[in-house]
């Protein structure tokens, strides 16, 4: 089983609260909009550490991560990128593929809106974790933490922070 923190959205401010709440995970997972190389440089160096960049993240960040991440975690097929969509409106560039080629697991960021939905048209589980930083529209910090034991995407929890 490994147990997955899931952030987006930092815009260059990491809570102290987001090293509490992922003391157990096994990796965490940034869905784009760090904000800079050196607070994802933070987190990389407190756990393992898979992310997309954003369309606020500068050359730092984009020449370390990619815009989109396809990777296996236990037997779960993950899709990760930044500016996705959500079922039934995905983004034009990857709507093609999406429906092509479905994972298991889509997460997108961008929004600032907290998403669980399941797209019953691909089989295929999609979370947005909102946002964990401080700018943007959204009323709250939130996080997401969840478990893949083989097939399986389990325990899924919404953490609130603080209001911006």
């Amino acid at each position: 089983m490994t147990k997955i923190g899931l952030l987006s959205d930092t815009h260059g401010y990491l809570d102290p609260a987001v090293f509490k709440h992922f003391a157990d995970v096994d990796e965490i997972w940034h869905a784009g909009d760090f904000g800079n190389i050196a607070l994802a440089d933070e987190v990389a160096a407190f756990k393992p550490l898979r992310g997309v960049y954003g369309n606020i993240d500068g050359k730092d960040v984009r020449i370390v991560y990619p815009e989109n991440l396809r990777f296996f975690c236990e037997e779960v097929d993950v899709w990760m990128t930044h500016i996705g969509g959500y079922p039934d409106k995905y983004n034009a560039a990857v709507k093609p593929e999406i429906y092509i080629n479905p994972p298991n697991l889509f997460i997108s960021g961008h929004s600032h809106i907290l998403k669980v939905m399941f797209d019953k048209k691909i089989n295929c589980l999609h979370l947005n974790p909102g946002a964990a930083g401080k700018q943007g529209w959204h009323k709250t910090q939130t996080l997401m933490r969840f478990c893949i034991d083989k097939k399986n995407i389990t325990d899924l929890e919404v953490i609130e922070l603080a209001k911006p």
